[in-house]
């Protein structure tokens, strides 16, 4: 980097430290999937793997099923070409949820009738003519209804030659079911179970077959409703939506119209309490909205003429009339919804990972499931040993677990950006936040509120307060910003202005007035010229750190002196001071830009200890700077206001838009702010940090339980007396599976409102 001093393009280093209708928006939003090149992403493309596909009905055996309980989805269900290819639906977790409440009851009724489990746990159940035929009657039962989801979309699969997760649960059920049946009507003459048990005769394993398909479908469930945790989002969003608006009349009298039929240019009464029907703005009255539903902020803003409103937030205390300007897809909710929508469809690395993984997993646990049967028939001569081994790595190596762990993480994590007005439009964008070495600020608007205030007062020979009322009273008439951002501060520090009488406005100088029998005077230097006076010394010093920040300096005076001098200028954001301090304290770099002079830069960047900045910048040449800071290989974040800043934006590793309130349809930024603050920066970081890690703590224990499952399954132990039975395979998984949902859920845990 350059000397601090050096002017204009340059970068200056600074010391170390020592961001109704909506709802309906959703309807038709399914995309066409392109296949892919590669059969590994293909077959794996969907990141449930093809689940919704499930509820594709069997001509004969599920239509009438599938209506009765996706009555309600019958939309979505004319996407059927597209079901394989993220797009989940509450229908399909709601046949699996159905169908495992059926099984568990006859499952369990299997289990207790098992004579190995009696001998396991030391109890017999009451005997009856055909107790004998309870397991295999239930057992059968369970296989074709229970099983019939998986084996629909194995065929699915096998037809389309792409083989997957469903062809592997079905070879797993298919061959624990034949087995059991086998097992039943061939009773072998041997004993079984692992290694030293001996005195268990092999009675029967329909409890097996029972419990390897009610964790099936109790995995599947969960893995559906999991993932559909973003669209239950989406719904949540559209339930921000009243059904109904009250609209004014040319007479004054108001209707009762539905959401649907509100137009642009419609005045809706909006009463206490109520909801915002649709976006548009102040027409009359004053009130405060809670608006943390869609932006975050938790205290309510206020609104009066001419502020915007969006719709889908509510309405405080005051009554307003508003004018309607966006209604359905362009409302900003509408909006909001589509970004949740396309964040929880859009690719990341470790989600194409896992797919991979997936697709390679099931070839090898098929081709493993092959090798065992062979092995064990050619070693051992015994069939119903090899059986039983091959069953148990078909079983263990169904990865449940695998197909869990992005997914969840992603669902869970899409919810809590956008519950904390962080819309992500791109995944990749989240997930490379947690590399990032260097964020870049836009200062005005973002490190600054983009508006004068005063940032100093001095005073000499009068009390704050008094010259705080007289400079109030004085400026009360007056337009102009410097006066308007007096008046501001003296407002929120709650001095009420003079009283003021014989006001004059001095052309070019300033304004002079009589408060209290005294004539005073405000303006800037060429005031002082006019009256001929010099700053005091107890002034001096304020002038001077003023004039080298680059500040507005403005002196309140009577007839024979200065009285006090205030220092105006862009009001640097108390936020951004913690801001700064946080992303320093997460181990990143701070740096800024902005097209004020050297001066303005420099006070601005002392003020906030940011660690490099670049004065007087022109918009176009912002992209030149993200590059020269990515040239050493560091990973770098721009924040701007997504327009003047697009090509910075579009330059940088991540593109943030901050500031961008509810205009959402910002192409440059990987992810949207909703509010302008910078501590929303910091959200970022720690929700993309937390999130891979959950995403690299799930593949690692699913990938890694199937490497150490899989050859035990095998039998590669089974020299040294260790084999697993498939009960035990059938538990392993279960247990692998819910291992993964729970470290997802972990991620609900983290506070981005805390920081």
């Amino acid at each position: 980097m350059k000397d601090p001093q050096h002017k204009d393009d340059t970068a200056h280093d600074m010391p170390p430290a020592m961001d109704g209708d909506a709802a309906r928006a959703d309807h038709a939003r399914h995309s066409a999937h392109t296949p892919s090149a590669d059969p590994a992403e293909h077959a794996a493309h969907d990141s449930s793997y093809r689940a919704s596909e499930l509820l594709k009905p069997e001509p004969d055996q599920t239509a009438h099923e599938m209506h009765a309980e996706q009555g309600k989805h019958d939309a979505h269900a004319r996407h059927g070409d597209h079901t394989g290819h993220g797009v989940m639906h509450e229908g399909h977790a709601t046949m699996m949820r159905n169908r495992f409440f059926v099984v568990l009851p006859l499952t369990i009724i299997v289990v207790l009738y098992s004579p190995m489990v009696q001998a396991w746990l030391g109890f017999t159940m009451p005997e009856f003519p055909g107790s004998s035929l309870i397991a295999p009657i239930l057992g059968s039962f369970i296989f074709f209804y229970g099983g019939l989801p998986f084996l629909s979309m194995a065929r699915q699969e096998l037809t389309g030659r792409q083989p997957g997760m469903m062809t592997l649960i079905s070879v797993a059920i298919t061959a624990a079911f034949l087995y059991s049946v086998g097992i039943f009507l061939f009773p072998p003459g041997e004993t079984m179970g692992m290694a030293g048990v001996t005195s268990m005769p092999m009675m029967d394993f329909f409890w097996e077959l029972a419990t390897l398909i009610t964790v099936m479908l109790l995995g599947h469930w969960i893995e559906l409703r999991s993932v559909g945790q973003a669209q239950g989002a989406l719904r949540e969003l559209a339930k921000l939506l009243p059904d109904t608006a009250e609209r004014l009349l040319p007479s004054g009298a108001t209707e009762t119209v539905n959401v649907s039929q509100l137009q642009i240019g419609d005045r809706l009464l909006i009463r206490p309490g109520a909801s915002i029907p649709a976006d548009g703005t102040v027409a009359e009255g004053e009130s405060s909205v809670n608006e943390a539903m869609i932006t975050g902020e938790s205290r309510p803003v206020d609104k009066k003429l001419g502020d915007g409103v969006i719709g889908g937030t509510v309405n405080e205390s005051g009554s307003l009339r508003v004018t309607v300007q966006q209604v359905g897809e362009g409302t900003a909710l509408a909006g909001i919804m589509r970004l949740v929508e396309d964040a929880q469809k859009s690719q990341s690395r470790a989600q194409t990972l896992a797919q991979r993984a997936a697709f390679y997993l099931t070839i090898i646990a098929l081709a493993a499931g092959a090798l065992t049967f062979i092995g064990w028939l050619v070693f051992t001569g015994s069939l119903a040993e090899a059986v039983k081994n091959m069953v148990t790595v078909l079983v263990i190596a169904c990865p449940h677990a695998l197909g869990l762990a992005v997914p969840l993480v992603v669902a869970i994590s899409t919810t809590l950006s956008a519950r904390n007005g962080l819309l992500v439009r791109q995944r990749i964008a989240l997930e490379s936040a947690k590399d990032l070495n260097i964020i870049i600020f836009d200062k005005t608007g973002t490190l600054t509120k983009g508006e004068q205030g005063v940032v100093q007062v001095a005073v000499d020979g009068i009390a704050e307060a008094d010259a705080l009322r007289i400079a109030a009273g004085l400026e009360g008439d007056s337009e102009h910003m410097i006066a308007e951002a007096i008046r501001t501060y003296v407002k929120e520090r709650g001095i009420t202005p003079a009283s003021v009488s014989r006001f004059e406005s001095i052309a070019g100088r300033g304004v002079k007035a009589v408060v209290d029998g005294v004539t005073y005077s405000i303006g800037g230097p060429r005031l002082l010229e006019q009256l001929n006076l010099r700053v005091p010394t107890s002034l001096e010093i304020a002038k001077s750190n003023a004039e080298n920040a680059g500040q507005s300096v403005i002196y309140l005076t009577n007839d024979k002196a200065i009285l006090a001098l205030f220092a105006i200028a862009d009001v640097i954001r108390e936020e951004s001071r913690e801001a700064v301090r946080k992303l320093h304290d997460l181990g990143l770099k701070v740096a800024m830009l902005t097209g004020d002079s050297e001066s303005v830069a420099r006070a601005v960047a002392q003020a906030l200890n940011i660690d490099t900045y670049f004065a007087q910048v022109l918009p176009e040449h912002k992209a030149d700077k993200v590059r020269e800071l990515q040239k050493g290989g560091s990973k770098v974040a721009m924040v701007g206001d997504g327009v003047n800043d697009a090509p910075a934006l579009l330059t940088a590793d991540v593109g943030i838009a901050i500031g961008a309130g509810t205009d959402v349809a910002i192409e440059s930024a990987g992810i949207i702010l909703v509010r302008s603050n910078p501590i929303d920066i910091v959200k970022i970081i720690r929700l993309s940090r937390a999130t891979y890690s959950k995403m690299i703590q799930n593949l690692v224990w699913a990938t890694g339980y199937n490497i150490v499952a899989i050859p035990l399954a095998m039998g590669v132990l089974a020299p040294f007396g260790i084999t697993l039975d498939p009960a035990i395979g059938a538990v392993f998984m279960s247990v692998s599976t819910i291992v993964v949902a729970f470290n997802a859920q972990l991620l609900r845990r983290l506070d981005l409102a805390a920081v």
